[in-house]
């Protein structure tokens, strides 16, 4: 029995999938791309010193391999399903990656582990390159639409779940899958998607990214070799809808190819939990415009959706990694005026550091369902009886597209200058800003080698 409403949303998915072509991507959509793969590519390169990539590299090359594509960072390579593990887990090591709210996931670090890594092996071009991250990125945000915020809500992991969509339907768009071989790839991926919340500050997150990368390819390659799988996984009786949502919306996951959801795609500033994000904002207005001593405080009120305390709210965080996902820790850094774009903010000894962990006491977290979901209010009282209050949200997509470029290729230096060279780096930058000229993407992969 297929869920009312949802006949053949599977085939659907599928068939557009396979419809990306280039030539037919509007311009702003290309460039959104672009500047996705560049942020990618940066917090790759930085997050390929993570003990989490050494320890995947060191298992991988025990397990030996054909050298077929790039481990960014490393300059060897290993086979095509190997790379994409080590580089989706690395992408996502810092947690500093993009996000799309239309499956509350990460959508990059899940779909071009994947295609790059095939790209390289097969000499492909940029525009190649371009057309099936993009099918894959508008898939992985129609099956999430599809299978609304109680999927996450659930416990699960979407990057993980969700994001092994989008990897499968990447490849099989770069393999030149059928609709219904696409849809056999996808059902694959249903049965292989996994990945849970509870593993949120702990090395577990970002494997999820490079296991969803490395299980979205294995379907793909698997549906092209004639393996078999329901071609309607998504909403069929026991499918992936029925046992992984309560509020299955099949419509929000039709739509033609000219719809594209990469337009809502919101970059990272912060290097933290992106639900932390909004009070990060609206805290660090608060200590731009007083100037307020962590002494003068006397109590901190962090305003949010109730979802956030499900995902960030690590009420004592006692390790680096963990102080990305605690809501009060983020709040003091902010008030404290510490760089919450600088990688080494988030280290045990600040996890520790008594002025800061009294500051942290001071942040109560209540929740609200007046504001979007990425919203927050924060509110600071002194002991001169002010109250100062700040509201933000980082859930509304950029419209000044080039700003946005500027803006992360400052990012982008930041954490790869001291990895790569400057001069390095702004080659690469330069690479990707021209990839739909690129004749062949080997080109760029041999280039992400730290010096």
């Amino acid at each position: 029995m297929t869920t009312t409403g949802a006949e053949n949303l599977t085939l659907n998915i599928a068939e557009n999938a396979t419809r990306y072509q280039y030539q037919m991507l509007p311009e702003d959509v290309v460039f959104i791309a672009k500047t996705c793969i560049l942020d990618w590519v940066g917090v790759t390169l930085a997050g390929a010193d993570e003990p989490l990539t050494k320890i995947l590299l060191e298992n991988e090359r025990e397990q030996g391999g054909r050298p077929q594509a790039t481990v960014v960072g490393f300059g060897e390579k290993l086979s095509i399903q190997q790379a994409t593990l080590i580089n989706g887990a690395a992408s996502h090591a810092l947690d500093y990656d993009d996000v799309n709210m239309q499956f509350t996931g990460h959508p990059t670090v899940t779909v071009l582990p994947a295609v790059l890594a095939l790209a390289e092996q097969h000499h492909a071009n940029g525009q190649q390159l371009i057309e099936s991250f993009v099918a894959g990125y508008e898939t992985e945000c129609r099956v999430g639409a599809a299978m609304a915020q109680s999927h996450y809500n659930r416990g699960w992991h979407g990057t993980a779940t969700i994001g092994t969509f989008g990897s499968a339907a990447g490849c099989g768009h770069f393999m030149g899958l059928s609709g219904q071989k696409m849809a056999t790839a996808l059902g694959i991926a249903a049965t292989q998607a996994a990945g849970l919340k509870s593993q949120f500050g702990t090395m577990c997150k970002p494997f999820h990214a490079g296991k969803a990368a490395l299980n979205g390819l294995l379907a793909a390659n698997l549906a092209k070799k004639n393996f078999t799988s329901r071609t309607d996984m998504i909403e069929c009786e026991q499918g992936f809808a029925e046992t992984q949502t309560d509020s299955f919306n099949p419509e929000k996951g039709k739509g033609g190819s000219d719809d594209y959801r990469i337009r809502e795609n919101l970059f990272k500033y912060h290097a933290a939990c992106y639900l932390t994000h909004s009070v990060i904002e609206a805290a660090a207005h608060i200590h731009r415009e007083h100037h307020l001593s962590p002494e003068a405080i006397t109590r901190i009120q962090v305003t949010v959706d109730p979802n956030s305390l499900r995902v960030c709210n690590i009420l004592s965080p006692e390790t680096g990694l963990e102080t990305k996902f605690s809501l009060r820790h983020t709040a003091a850094f902010a008030l404290a005026g510490i760089d919450t774009a600088a990688m080494n903010s988030y280290s045990d000894e600040h996890a520790k550091d008594s002025h800061l962990v009294a500051l942290r006491n001071k942040v109560s977290v209540e929740t609200s369902t007046a504001r979007p979901q990425t919203a927050a209010l924060v509110s600071v009282e002194t002991q001169s009886g002010k109250t100062y209050e700040s509201e933000a949200d980082v859930g509304i997509p950029r419209t000044d597209l080039q700003a946005q470029w500027n803006q992360l290729e400052a990012k982008f230096h930041s954490l790869v200058d001291p990895i790569c060279g400057k001069s390095h780096a702004a080659n690469i930058v330069a690479c990707i800003a021209t990839l739909e000229k690129l004749t062949n993407t080997a080109d760029l992969t041999t280039m992400l080698i730290k010096k």
